[in-house]
């Protein structure tokens, strides 16, 4: 299971609110997890295991798939680790089984986080040059950025972005992690490592649609569609219920 930093408590207006990391369980060991299939026009190079189920191995697209001798996974040129489907040998159907149930049980978990006023509706969800502090922010419509945006804290600071629609990133888009600052004689300087993106989350209710070369940060729990445009890299995880689709796509986890 996910191994949970300390709780991170901040204040909003009057209201305190202490967010704690989504527990991806079992699915914390996936690159990409997904029920409906992943597909990949090559070079995508994924660090860490891809998986699907309830749907067959020939889901996975794309990928020249080797089996392992056992049956119970294969391999791909493509993917550092192992590729996982429901209709392996045993005891793989059930690993699967288990990690999608988590992945949804994380995605209600992350989208039933309380969320104090302040950070409903951020710039009516285009939020190009925001720079997101510790906490939860929920969006009632699609969330876009064209050029970058910036989450600030320390390395056990917690991120939820939850959205009732889409995230749209353009191309070239980036999210960039900044440590936190101080003020030392007029001059700003940081205060310690920046935020990791295994503490950020995204819950998607729609799609995500990552632009050509984009860059992004976290783990994405999507309740359709993942798209990663040519050159597009994320520092995190794809966990959808339904289909990711890569091209030439880089996806890892720092």
């Amino acid at each position: 299971a996910t191994a949970l930093a300390a709780p991170v408590s901040h204040l909003r207006g009057l209201q305190e609110i202490t967010t704690q990391p989504v527990d991806l369980g079992t699915a914390d060991t996936f690159a990409i997890l997904t029920k409906s299939g992943i597909t990949s026009v090559a070079p995508s190079d994924i660090t860490g295991d891809i998986g699907v189920s309830p749907i067959a191995a020939t889901a996975m697209t794309g990928f020249a798939l080797t089996m392992d001798p056992s049956g119970q996974f294969s391999t791909s040129d493509q993917v550092t680790g192992k590729c996982f489907a429901a209709d392996y040998t045993s005891p793989t159907p059930a690993k699967m089984t288990k990690a999608i149930s988590d992945m949804e049980a994380a995605y209600t978990d992350a989208a039933g986080r309380p969320v104090v006023a302040a950070n409903l509706n951020r710039k009516g969800g285009l939020i190009d040059g925001e720079t997101f502090e510790s906490g939860v922010y929920r969006w009632s419509s699609e969330v876009k950025f064209e050029i970058e945006i910036f989450i600030s804290g320390d390395e056990d600071d917690v991120f939820i972005f939850q959205t009732s629609s889409n995230v749209n990133v353009g191309n070239s888009a980036k999210v960039t992690l900044v440590p936190k600052t101080t003020t030392v004689a007029g001059i700003k300087v940081f205060t310690g490592n920046p935020p990791k993106a295994s503490n950020i989350f995204w819950q998607v209710a729609g799609k995500i649609d990552a632009g050509i070369n984009s860059h992004l940060e976290g783990t994405f729990l999507v309740q359709t569609h993942s798209a990663f445009r040519s050159g597009s890299r994320l520092n995190g995880r794809a966990l959808a219920q339904t289909a990711v689709t890569l091209i030439d796509t880089t996806i890892y986890l720092e």
